[in-house]
């Protein structure tokens, strides 16, 4: 999608997004790459929307969904990497460790919501918060040292929703808890692990095309995902969605 026209990436992602709508600011979002390396082959884990959504309906997508900044507040077993605390961030008047942590908190919070998978350290959590009792019923304690930041992308203009998205990645061996009968929304409709080649050719929105190909050539070079790496950031800047390195 490097170097596409407005028009260009319109016409590409016609079929993901509704268009039209008055310009909006994006919202915080972040969405969980979940990635299982037991096999010869990497698998990445996705869910299909259901197809009443309003927002990518019947789409193959990673969990995710908006940033609740409550979630800053919940205690967990480790804290964010410094290097990815700050990329998560970003930067500007907004750019506090508050917000990167309620960003990465929402991934976690939300594979558990749609996949029935508590990342975390087993062991004793208590909370307030109703959409963390989860957590606390299974005996997990979130922690977010295990996560890494693996892309950035600001949806275009002229959408009727925006979001300013983290790609965040994590191991299966960080799940401390599968439920057996996944999460209690009904984001998704089956959740399947698949390989790279399978996952690019579902149905899937571009954009998460875009990224799953950069994600597939990262781990080629670096299959620890190490922390501090530079990672694309992809937006629309004058007329034109640029990639950049950040």
């Amino acid at each position: 999608m490097d170097g596409m026209t407005r028009a260009e990436v319109d016409k590409a992602e016609s079929k993901d997004f509704a268009l039209g709508g008055t310009y909006m600011r994006p919202r915080d979002a972040a969405t969980l790459i979940l990635l299982d390396r037991d096999g010869d082959k990497p698998l990445v884990l996705m869910g299909r929307r259901h197809r009443k959504h309003a927002f990518m309906p019947g789409k193959f997508v990673f969990p995710g969904g908006r940033t609740d900044p409550t979630d800053s507040r919940v205690k967990t077993a480790s804290a964010l990497h410094p290097d990815e605390e700050r990329r998560i961030m970003g930067t500007g008047a907004r750019a506090t460790a508050a917000r990167a942590r309620a960003i990465a908190m929402s991934a976690v919070r939300e594979t558990y919501e749609e996949a029935g998978l508590l990342i975390g350290r087993k062991g004793d959590f208590s909370t307030t918060r109703p959409q963390w009792q989860a957590f606390a019923d299974h005996g997990v304690q979130p922690a977010l040292g295990v996560l890494r930041m693996v892309a950035r992308a600001i949806t275009p203009p002229g959408r009727v929703r925006r979001f300013d998205t983290r790609f965040i990645a994590a191991w299966r061996d960080d799940v401390a808890v599968e439920l057996p009968d996944g999460g209690p929304t009904n984001e998704l409709e089956e959740l399947v692990w698949l390989p790279f080649e399978e996952a690019v050719a579902a149905d899937i929105p571009t954009i998460t095309r875009t990224i799953l190909g950069e994600l597939e050539k990262r781990l080629e070079t670096d299959p620890e995902l190490t922390p501090g790496r530079p990672i694309p950031f992809y937006r629309m800047l004058r007329n034109r969605f640029i990639r950049v390195l950040i």
